[in-house]
């Protein structure tokens, strides 16, 4: 009877009602790791796969273990947005890692009153708020990607705030040294120690590859989590400081007391590798963190108590060294169809990603967008970025140069000709307009 009445009071009350109805847009790898939970998630089903290659769904399917039967009785499609459109779906989950195509899923979505997890971060990084905007209006969670660092630095961040301490710093670990914002799809794989050969047999897509190691990925998810969070980048963009998890609360902490940081309540990521090469000792490469200051002495004393800063020290850090991508997805899912809230969401248009140039470029150049051989990606403060007129680097694929561009050199919308009537571009101009997704420095 103890044993019967333990189970009953530890057995999820969710497992009685039906299961969330998710729809899944793209079966790359984030979309493969979380079709690997669900059979053994008793509150998700999904009912529906689309892809452009829907035989290519049903062989990730087979490869993460789904039995004949479960794959028999999930509908397979190619088309996303009529997947999106659905009325039989709870959760959208947008997986393509294409801007263009999550903002048009996400839209439909809305509009058929699903919620959206979005784990295309770079449609988030350019117009995120304004995604949030139209989800509320339509009245449905817009939601980041829990398994994903922007979704668990946020999730730090509001620990943080709710337990009363100050956020100093946020942000996750990666392996950086010089020169990498030069790698291109011709050389990163060098830079992962590999031949070509291997990565094309293990299906490793270059460009997004090329967009881990030029810091153009970590650029958009910090400017993700800047704009859940309030939290605002230095005005240089990421310094990628070598740290290691024991040293996080000395290095991230202001400039002016012997750390790094241009402000308080920055993004910053950190690298796992020293300038020279040399890994980082207790690096956070895998990782996420948030370091903390106390708000009294009392509680700073608890820190040293506790073993979270030396004697005197106000600053403390936490983390996680590790996250699993698309196996936690379901806590967005469920967080999402079950409780209407999400695992990080955009409210104001705090950080920017601007396109900047990887080597000299002519006029009449044809821009290649992120992880490509034109450009990478740099984090700006969003006004900064306004004011300057800097391209969003999620807009930059296939448009061509006015002028010639030097290394390095930002490139800006009076730079290049562009279709101002896409959908992209447009909902771009829009967010830029909105007075209320725009959250100035001194609003902090």
């Amino acid at each position: 009877m103890l044993v019967e009445s333990m189970n009953a009071q530890y057995s999820s009350p969710m497992n009685a009602q039906t299961p969330i109805r998710v729809g899944l847009i793209g079966a790359g790898k984030f979309g493969s790791m979380f079709l690997s939970q669900v059979p053994t998630m008793p509150d998700v089903v999904v009912t529906a796969i689309a892809d452009l290659d829907p035989d290519r769904a049903r062989a990730a399917c087979r490869h993460v273990g789904w039995s004949d039967d479960r794959i028999a009785e999930t509908e397979f499609l190619s088309n996303g947005e009529a997947l999106a459109q659905s009325s039989e779906l709870d959760v959208v989950v947008e997986a393509t890692g294409d801007p263009t195509a999550a903002i048009r899923h996400a839209l439909s979505a809305f509009g058929a009153a699903n919620h959206v997890v979005n784990v295309t971060v770079e449609a988030d990084a350019l117009v995120g708020p304004l995604l949030a905007a139209r989800a509320d209006a339509a009245g449905v969670v817009y939601s980041l990607a829990y398994g994903d660092q922007p979704a668990l630095i946020c999730e730090l961040v509001d620990w943080a705030r709710s337990c009363g301490f100050g956020v100093v710093a946020a942000g996750k670990g990666t392996k950086y040294v010089p020169g990498d914002h030069d790698a291109n799809p011709d050389t990163v794989w060098r830079h992962y120690g590999m031949s070509p050969n291997r990565a094309v047999a293990a299906g490793m897509n270059p460009r997004m590859f090329t967009s881990f190691v030029d810091g153009s990925k970590s650029a958009i998810e910090m400017a993700a989590v800047a704009n859940a969070t309030g939290l605002i980048p230095a005005p240089s963009g990421l310094a990628f400081p070598p740290c290691g998890a024991d040293r996080l609360a000395e290095m991230l902490s202001p400039e002016d007391e012997g750390g790094c940081l241009h402000h308080k309540g920055q993004v910053e990521v950190v690298s796992s590798k020293e300038r020279n090469g040399v890994d980082v000792e207790n690096n956070l490469r895998w990782g996420v963190y948030v370091v903390v200051e106390a708000p009294n002495d009392y509680s700073a004393a608890c820190f040293e108590e506790y073993g979270l800063a030396e004697e005197g020290g106000r600053y403390a850090a936490m983390y996680k060294p590790f996250h699993l991508i698309g196996m936690e997805l379901g806590i967005s899912v469920i967080r999402a169809a079950r409780d209407a809230k999400a695992t990080g969401c955009p409210r104001a248009f705090q950080a920017d990603v601007a396109a900047v140039a990887k080597k000299d470029l002519a006029k009449g150049d044809v821009l290649d967008g992120e992880g490509g051989f034109s450009l990478w990606g740099k984090l700006q403060p969003a006004m900064e970025s306004l004011q300057a007129g800097y391209l969003p680097i999620a807009l930059s694929h296939g448009v061509r140069l006015k002028r010639g561009l030097k290394k390095d050199e930002i490139v800006r919308w009076d730079d290049v000709t562009i279709d101002e009537n896409t959908e992209p571009v447009q909902l771009r101009r829009e967010m830029e307009a909105c007075d209320v997704l725009i959250q100035s420095d001194a609003a902090q």
